[in-house]
């Protein structure tokens, strides 16, 4: 049943081709403004604290693909209307599990965007300035579930925004606070290895480094095989506490849920 809600979502996307090519020139300027500033950073130099330009160029791109492949405030602003409105109410009746419906139909929409829009979007990047490949097939396997944790993670923490706003009755106040901690400590535009010293460490143990930073550190070889696997498993965990978050709030929210605003 699941499963024909995300295809749904996959082929309802395919209705907007126009967006598509929007989305896709947006990535791409993105990408080449990152990269230009990185170009003016390395000028006259070989490497900043061990990173070459290549890296940060290739780091550009998969440390930002997540958030091309998937626009979270679609989540987070839905969960919001549908709990100030009482349209969630109508899941209340239907034999399926809310939370599992919207990881289903999000799931749907972001194997779409990484499609058409994120694979294009690196074979330009790729035609254009080089990108380095996986530093080993280790890598590039734990790099792979390092990004379908990513988004697991990033659709939970989102989700859960998206659910206190049935106690703050409003999602933009949420959605500020947390694209600011995203956009500071993901590591999607600087990576945590140029933080300050401490500030660093409180950065790679926050989950929203799991987001953008350790997928890209993963797959430029960054990280060793050990540490791989054990930050892999602490990602793991961060799943697990935020998985328990959104189902604690579901509950309570589907305890209490009534219909507002007519």
């Amino acid at each position: 049943m699941y499963l024909a809600f995300a295809s749904s979502a996959f082929q309802t996307r395919l209705a907007y081709r126009g967006e598509v090519w929007a989305t896709i020139f947006g990535e791409l300027l993105l990408i080449f403004v990152k990269i230009a500033i990185w170009m003016a950073v390395f000028t006259g130099v070989q490497s900043v604290a061990g990173i070459t330009l290549p890296d940060m160029i290739t780091y550009s791109v998969v440390a930002g693909s997540l958030f091309a492949a998937w626009d979270n405030r679609e989540l987070l602003y839905g969960i919001g209307d549908s709990i100030r409105t009482g349209d969630v109410a109508v899941f209340l009746l239907k034999p399926l599990r809310y939370p599992l419906y919207l990881f289903s139909v999000e799931g749907g929409k972001m194997l779409f965007a990484l499609i058409t829009i994120v694979l294009p979007t690196a074979v330009v990047t790729a035609l254009v300035y080089g990108l380095s490949p996986p530093a080993s097939i280790f890598h590039a396997a734990f790099f792979v579930l390092f990004w379908i944790q990513s988004f697991v993670l990033l659709f939970l923490m989102s989700a859960i925004c998206g659910l206190m706003a049935f106690w703050l009755m409003t999602a933009f106040s949420l959605d500020w606070v947390f694209r600011a901690f995203m956009i500071l400590l993901s590591g999607m535009f600087i990576p945590l290895w140029f933080f300050p010293p401490g500030f660093d460490t409180i950065a790679l143990h926050l989950p929203f480094a799991w987001v953008g930073y350790y997928p890209a550190a993963v797959y430029l070889g960054k990280l060793g095989v050990a540490d791989t696997v054990i930050h892999f498993g602490y990602g793991l965990l961060w799943t697990l506490a935020a998985t328990l978050g959104v189902a604690a709030l579901w509950h309570r929210a589907s305890r209490r849920i009534t219909v507002q605003g007519g």
